[in-house]
């Protein structure tokens, strides 16, 4: 493929992967506005971001294993069409039930980008490989850190409904020109001699079910009990139901030949792991921020969608002006430097929050903390790729990359959980400094990781 063609596809699938994280993100600035349209308490409206992570964590492995048996192309063409329809519909829903279940189209749909693009850049970019994956990076993480500010831009001009259309031509351009420049899939017959129960089982749907369904259970039973502020017996039936559906998730990944996420991996490979935990914790970090501020702009200190995303783009920018530089230092020092250094960030910015906003402070002091965390995320987003390229064996890098971002999403769905839990219904700017506490024990704990391994 020449150079030409190698940039028209790295646009292509760029395009297209980053979809996933900008709508992952530009949902924040929206649930203000969502809980004021469909006149919902924030622990229902919150549903629309669980929804999505939890459809994600499991439709990227799934998707990276039916690749490699339907063909890369087919897979990523199919997403772009699916999240071209649900980005039509979505904000054609009758209903905050409708608008949930096409977030969870959209999610596949974006997912299935993801979970092949990388693969197709790594197998038909031959040239400058490194740098190529580089810039896809780039797009992922640079999508999700300039979310809110364009979900800000377009709700302000257009509604929460323009967050939906502006992926229509970023998903037509996308498939347009994959469709010219993705090389056709080599003839596959391994799907056709599969019957549908070795095919369940190859992708592991007992497995998924389980995790889905634990995680359901376990998110609704927590959340009921935070909205009515008791235990009835219904919510904790529900959080017992999570608990054991999650016990039997754990039990059957451990049994099966071919494992939904492969535990028995991490036990072979322990630096694995680490690393893994550490980015759970990262993204933790990084949306409890970004989900967490942008309500607590719009409803307590009554600022615009329009200046929400202009104050968070502090966030997008900083995450964005790292990235390179943290490239080049992770090449020339190794990922523990960066780590350590991205950690004191966000211990910092989270002292900010702690210290300096309050009810009566200056808006603009959450640029601060904003910075912090953007400037950590630009690291992380490089280091922690580096490091687990360092501590999974080659045989096993396909598998180690779809764990990596089954520990993301974890990652942002426990964020999603712990601003309900600590916000609730009401936002006010104890709560916020509260999480600030929180994520400053968090980043204390990858402070003291990352500094015993240097």
């Amino acid at each position: 493929m020449n150079t030409r063609n190698n940039k028209g596809l790295m646009i292509s699938v760029g395009l297209g992967i980053l979809l996933n994280p900008l709508n992952s993100s530009m949902i924040s600035v929206a649930l203000a506005r969502l809980q004021q349209v469909y006149r919902l308490q924030y622990t229902e409206v919150y549903w629309i971001i669980f929804a999505f992570y939890i459809a994600s964590a499991v439709a990227q492995p799934v998707m990276g294993k039916a690749s490699d048996i339907f063909g890369r192309r087919k897979i990523f063409l199919a997403g772009l069409i699916i999240a071209f329809l649900a980005s039509v519909l979505a904000p054609l829903s009758p209903g905050f039930g409708w608008l949930v279940c096409f977030r969870i189209v959209q999610s596949i749909g974006t997912s299935m980008m993801v979970a092949v693009g990388m693969a197709i850049v790594r197998i038909y970019v031959t040239e400058r490989q490194a740098a190529a994956l580089s810039v896809l990076s780039i797009f992922l993480s640079g999508a999700a850190a300039v979310g809110p500010f364009v979900g800000g831009v377009l709700i302000h001009w257009w509604d929460w409904h323009a967050i939906f259309f502006v992926n229509i031509p970023f998903a037509a351009a996308s498939f347009v020109m994959a469709w010219k420049l993705i090389p056709r899939d080599a003839p596959r017959t391994e799907a056709g001699h599969l019957s549908i129960r070795n095919w369940m089982r190859l992708l592991d749907a007992a497995g998924i079910v389980l995790f889905a369904a634990g995680l359901v259970a376990l998110l609704t039973g927590i959340l009921s009990v935070k909205s009515s502020g008791q235990f009835t017996l219904g919510n904790v039936m529900l959080m017992g139901i999570g608990v054991m559906l999650s016990w039997a998730f754990l039990r059957h990944e451990l049994r099966t030949a071919a494992p939904f996420i492969p535990l028995r991996s991490f036990a072979r490979h322990p630096a694995m792991a680490f690393v893994n935990i550490q980015f759970m914790l990262v993204n933790v970090l990084f949306y409890t921020l970004l989900f967490g501020l942008p309500t607590y702009l719009q409803s307590v200190r009554q600022v615009s969608e329009y200046h929400t995303g202009i104050l968070m783009l502090s966030l997008g920018l900083c995450s964005l002006l790292a990235s390179p530089l943290a490239g080049k230092w992770v090449e020339r020092s190794g990922p523990q430097p960066a780590l350590f250094v991205s950690a004191l960030l966000m211990t910092l910015g989270s002292l900010w929050l702690i210290i300096t906003v309050d009810a009566a402070s200056p808006v603009i002091y959450v640029c601060a903390p904003l910075a912090a965390f953007g400037i950590s995320n630009g690291l992380t987003g490089v280091a922690l790729q580096a490091a687990l390229f360092q501590s999974s064996p080659k045989e096993i890098i396909g598998v180690a990359s779809g764990v990596f971002n089954t520990s993301r999403y974890l990652g942002t769905i426990l964020s999603s959980l712990l601003v309900g839990i600590v916000m609730g219904d009401q936002f006010s700017a104890a709560g916020l400094q509260t999480l600030g506490i929180i994520l400053g024990l968090i980043a204390l704990l990858l402070v003291f990781m990352n500094r015993r391994r240097l």
